[in-house]
């Protein structure tokens, strides 16, 4: 099945469903910047204790460029950065092209951390924080529902990693419940899914990034 064919099912099961077009977030507020993105050679490890190590998915501000629920990636990168930064630490990014997997996207961006703490975002939104002594499929705070992370979750995840890089044992970040999110957004959650996959390269090395918002 290509995607033109898995698009039009997406498209009728989403007018089945909810009757239109996955809804936006209400009242948003969006910057309406630019974000720039370009590779920088292999991604090395860290040695500075006070950074966070961000790890992007292979589409990730590149053939896909807003979550599922259509917050800029921009702005995204703003808020998880602006938490860091109100901590008092530093960030970097790198983006990982072996897999689409989250968790294994964020246990990258720990390996690599010179605080030994990363975070790993998928283009959709899916986020999880990770510390590198932690086996892969485990994580410090995961948040899988996507069409429920909104730009102040975001900047609430970094600020909760960088107190992990600080030794401190914060509270988890609260996360929205709503059980009929899945239903509503699975099925453009795997048309997603199809393009992130389409970029990864199992043999291309990890890239450390030169992000620039403007």
């Amino acid at each position: 099945m290509d995607e033109k064919i898995l698009r039009s099912i997406i498209e009728e099961v989403l007018k089945e469903a909810i009757g239109s077009a996955p809804p936006a977030l209400s009242a948003p507020s969006f910057s309406g910047g630019t974000l720039m993105i370009s590779e920088a050679g292999s991604a090395q490890v860290g040695t500075d204790p006070r950074e966070v190590v961000i790890a992007l998915s292979p589409a990730f501000g590149q053939r896909i460029t807003q979550t599922i629920i259509g917050i800029p990636h921009v702005d995204v990168i703003k808020e998880l950065t602006a938490g860091i930064e109100e901590e008092g630490l530093k960030f970097r990014f790198i983006r990982m092209f072996r897999t689409a997997d989250v968790g294994f996207i964020a246990h990258e961006a720990a390996k690599l951390s010179g605080s030994g703490i990363g975070i790993g975002i998928q283009s959709r939104g899916t986020t999880v924080i990770h510390q590198k002594d932690l086996p892969p499929l485990s994580n410090l705070e995961l948040f899988s529902q996507a069409p429920l992370i909104d730009l102040e979750t975001f900047r609430h995840i970094g600020q909760n990693a960088a107190k992990y890089a600080k030794n401190e044992s914060p509270s988890p970040v609260p996360v929205k419940n709503d059980q009929m999110a899945r239903p509503k957004y699975q099925a453009i959650a795997a048309l997603l899914h199809i393009k992130e996959t389409q970029l990864c390269d199992d043999n291309k090395k990890t890239q450390g990034l030169l992000v620039e918002v403007r």
